[in-house]
């Protein structure tokens, strides 16, 4: 988090040294639009120009994001030419003489495999060309260059040199960002991919053995709970989305807790209380069914009576409030302790830990799981889900930040 706000301040401070340069080069006697001085408009102006071009940057370095930046970055360095690459070619080329493209590509060698900007002067056959002069300014991430920015102009200038390099590490700070996204993507990726993994595959033969049962004696009930198994493997191996909704992910609890009803019958009692106010709301993909089978799984061991599993979903103003309960064995405190921290393996399926690890991830450390117990004494789990976080949207919908 700490390397997070510093490059942050990263991202803020050239844009306030750019804002000052060119407020110092437009600065004019009158007032403009009542927003104070010539330096303050012009500091205004640059924030809100770096605000747009910060978007497309956020998803990488690419012709299209480059394309749709570069015109912001070279009205932010008002030059007459800008042009953005990486380490193969030119990606997006705003303003005239864009003819110079290949000369800037033979010039870009040293700066892309030294990280050092360069300045130089521009050969130009064309007359009526105005430029004469540019800028290379190597864009970096994690110590690797990824590309550059560079600026013509039709002469010298020290500033132009400064203010380039500046605007480069902010953009440098963008793309770092977009990498971090991009890491966290991933990460969640490869989570889903482990969630499904550990799916157990007691349960998947068990629910084939209780379908296989009802083939002869009852061929209808048979076909139904083979239908609720398809419904609960497709929905558990979609390929599509790091999201869904509440809504979603509770009817692919009623199909798993069907095929439980199946195998255990009256032991297994479910009491579900939903406000449908919360139904819409986005939330991690796998991240309630792996708590209701760890609540069937501790509610149903080692006892022969009913196990009774109660969930309930509340509508607590900017958050929906999940609660799943049951009367089972319970756990040890400090052993669940343990588990949540990485310390000791779950005993089988899905582990507590893999569910609470991924509400931090995408909500922070405030949304972790909270969780009471004790030896004999059930289990409840609580996760609070916030109706709206940036980048939470379920799937078939806008999924970037």
């Amino acid at each position: 988090m700490s390397g997070f706000i510093a490059g942050l301040c990263v991202a803020i401070l050239p844009l306030l040294a750019a804002g000052f340069w060119l407020g110092r080069r437009t600065a004019r006697p009158e007032s403009q639009g009542g927003l104070g001085t010539p330096v303050e408009h012009a500091t205004f102006e640059t924030l809100h120009t770096a605000s747009l071009a910060a978007p497309p940057l956020r998803a990488g370095l690419t012709e299209e994001t480059a394309r749709k930046s570069a015109r912001r970055l070279r009205s932010l360095l008002g030059t007459d030419a800008l042009c953005l690459t990486d380490q193969k070619g030119v990606l997006a080329w705003d303003g005239v003489g864009g003819h110079h493209r290949a000369e800037i590509m033979e010039r870009l060698a040293e700066p892309l495999e030294s990280g050092r900007g360069e300045a130089f002067l521009l050969t130009c056959d064309t007359p009526d060309c105005p430029l004469r002069w540019a800028v290379i300014a190597p864009l970096t991430v994690d110590d690797r260059v990824h590309g550059a920015l560079v600026a013509c102009a039709p002469r010298e200038s020290a500033v132009l040199v400064r203010a380039a390099g500046e605007v480069a590490r902010w953009v440098s700070v963008q793309l770092e960002l977009a990498d971090l996204d991009q890491s966290r993507t991933r990460l969640i990726e490869a989570e889903i991919k482990a969630l499904r993994a550990q799916i157990s595959p007691h349960f998947i033969f068990n629910s084939l053995a209780v379908i296989a049962s009802f083939v002869r004696t009852d061929p209808e009930r048979a076909r139904e709970l083979l239908l609720e198994f398809a419904d609960f493997t497709r929905y558990s191996f979609r390929r599509h989305g790091d999201f869904t909704t509440l809504a979603d992910e509770l009817h692919a609890i009623d199909h798993y807790l069907a095929l439980v009803r199946a195998r255990f019958g009256d032991r297994l009692s479910v009491t579900l209380q939903i406000a449908p106010e919360v139904l819409p709301v986005a939330l991690p993909f796998l991240c309630l069914q792996p708590l209701v089978e760890n609540a069937v799984k501790h509610g149903l061991e080692g006892r022969t009576d009913k196990c009774r599993i109660s969930i309930t979903a509340q509508d607590a103003g900017a958050e929906a409030l999940v609660v799943i309960e049951d009367d089972g064995v319970g756990m040890d405190p400090v052993l669940l302790r343990r588990i949540l921290a990485g310390e000791v393996s779950p005993s089988g399926g899905i582990g507590l830990s893999n569910v609470d690890d991924r509400l931090r991830q995408v909500y922070g450390d405030d949304y972790g799981l909270v969780i009471e117990t004790a030896v004999g004494a059930g289990m409840k789990v609580t996760a609070r889900l916030p109706k709206y976080q940036p980048g939470v949207h379920s799937a078939g919908r806008l999924t970037g930040a």
